[in-house]
């Protein structure tokens, strides 16, 4: 019978691909794939090398083909995959930021000098505190799997920040959200602590995996439809109940509230911040940013744009509790990674501002900050990844004291980071924070603006604290030493802080990029 039926209906076409759009993404997924292959067929000690060189040819070969399609790309944008993924300019503009943040994120990951065989365990399964595990803390190897699991995750990120319906975006989710799990467990000093944030990262994913599948499921029962214009078609005109409707964006939103690490959604954030390997940590406070936020503002915008009036009141809330909550406990940290894990919490409220926004300037506004606080965040952790004692790396604030008397140059860069994250002049920082601030002004929330002003000048106490602790507090006697970076780190550090300048003194390239178009509505 179903042979009969498919006759019946003739010929079954392939769905239409625009592969020059799409391109960036298989270039990704697929080199991802080969990885995988590497490590089944590879002698250990050759994968090191491909894999790094792989890796960053996938990221470098991602962005070239970016690059040839943009002058080609439409005004509108396009969709392709049978409307699956919307290829539109805040789509390639959040798709450069994240290729472009992911070449730093490598470097720190394939790093092998600053700790002895890379910051990876070479197996994971080994329990911690056995003779196994302190021979394995003491050898050279290290475990190469993390390569393609970043290229997995860094194409997750991509097809989440272009998904036009929220099926094609739940499965995204998915896929930069699982490799995240295992590679916060790989750390190879601080085990425990390690597999600690791993399986609560991975319990409270689960749980904001479920919100964001029911969400859609209620979604899907108002609209009929998991398409962003069919529910933005739906909200604009009919006569259903609305409790499936705002039922449906509640706990869609707490997924994606979740991963974008936004208070009171932020529980994971300092555990996994603190136990994560550091460049994990990293990539994640950049890229999974990047991503979160992107999604967010294409559902908003795309979806629910007339039914702003509903739920921007909740989205004040949020916005507010996320900067009180990142500003105040940020102050009562004694943990480096722990301070910048409330920190982004507190950068995550200001984004939310220009992301309720829903105009063109709020729009280039959050997508400029992206990237802005992307670079510094990469830069910052590279740093904190050179100052070490006899455990790995020393984060305890007290082990900071005096350090501009032992490395100036270490001193100096994450005092410019820190100002960067605090919004001084002269920062991409400052800048991200003034083009955010002015979008939600003019856009009627000049409360909310100065709520954010009162919590900036909150946030940047934390920062000079740790400023003044450099540079005028007498280190301790048998204090931690500063490592020498090796090249992969270097460059991470100094591309890092390159970009956090050059978008502070000209910031116009990106701010015209970011604003030079909107999404792409097409069914």
């Amino acid at each position: 019978m179903l042979n009969l039926h498919l006759a019946q209906q003739g010929p079954i076409e392939a769905p239409a691909i625009d592969f020059p759009a799409v391109m960036p993404l298989v270039i990704v997924l697929g080199v991802a794939c080969v990885g995988v292959l590497l490590e089944a067929f590879l002698p250990k000690h050759q994968r090191w090398t491909a894999q790094v060189a792989l890796s960053l040819l996938a990221v470098v070969g991602a962005g070239v083909a970016l690059a040839l399609y943009l002058p080609d790309a439409p005004e509108h944008g396009t969709t392709t995959l049978s409307g699956t993924l919307a290829i539109d300019s805040p789509a390639l503009f959040l798709w450069g930021t994240l290729l472009a943040l992911s070449v730093a994120a490598l470097l720190l990951i394939a790093d092998r000098t600053v700790e002895r065989g890379g910051a990876f365990v070479a197996e994971a399964g080994i329990s911690p505190g056995t003779f196994q595990d302190k021979e394995q803390a003491r050898s050279q190897s290290m475990s190469t799997e993390v390569f393609p699991l970043t290229l997995f995750a860094l194409g997750g990120m991509m097809a989440f920040t272009a998904a036009n319906d929220l099926l094609t975006m739940f499965v995204a989710l998915e896929v930069l959200s699982l490799p995240l799990y295992l590679m916060c467990a790989l750390a190879r000093r601080r085990r425990l602590l390690s597999q600690e944030a791993s399986v609560k990262y991975f319990l409270l994913g689960a749980f904001a995996s479920a919100f964001f599948l029911y969400g859609l499921a209620l979604l899907y029962g108002y609209a009929g439809s998991v398409r962003l214009s069919e529910i933005a078609n739906a909200t604009a005109g009919t006569d259903r109940s609305d409790t499936l409707l705002f039922a449906g964006l509640g706990l869609l939103m707490v997924g994606l509230l979740f991963k974008a690490s936004v208070g009171p959604f932020h529980t994971w954030t300092p555990d996994v911040y603190q136990g994560a390997p550091t460049p994990v940590t990293a990539f994640m406070a950049a890229c999974t940013k990047v991503a979160a936020f992107g999604g967010m503002l294409r559902v908003l915008t795309v979806a629910f744009q007339s039914t702003h009036w509903e739920w921007r009141g909740v989205m004040w809330a949020v916005a507010i509790v996320s900067m009180v909550i990142g500003a105040v406990l940020g102050l009562t940290q004694t943990d480096i990674k722990r301070m910048i894990a409330y920190s982004s919490i507190a950068h995550a409220g200001f984004l939310l501002i220009g992301t309720m926004a829903l105009t063109d300037d709020g729009l280039s506004g959050t997508l400029f900050y992206l990237l802005a606080y992307g670079f510094t965040t990469l830069a910052a952790f590279g740093v904190i990844s050179l100052v070490r004692d006899s455990t790995g790396e020393a984060t305890h604030l007290s082990a900071w004291a005096g350090l501009a008397k032992r490395s100036p140059v270490l001193a100096a860069t994450f005092t410019f980071l820190l100002f960067a994250l605090a919004g001084i002049p002269l920062t991409s920082g400052f800048v991200g924070k003034f083009v955010v601030f002015s979008a939600a002004l003019s856009d009627g929330m000049a409360p909310l603006v100065v709520v954010g002003l009162v919590f900036s000048a909150v946030a940047a106490f934390f920062y000079l604290r740790v400023v003044v602790l450099m540079y005028f507090s007498r280190p301790a006697e048998e204090g931690p030493t500063v490592s020498v970076p090796g090249t992969f780190t270097t460059a991470a550090i100094t591309l890092g802080v390159v970009v956090t300048l050059l978008l502070g003194i000209a910031p116009t390239f990106a701010l015209d990029w970011a604003g030079a178009g909107g999404f792409a509505i097409a069914s």
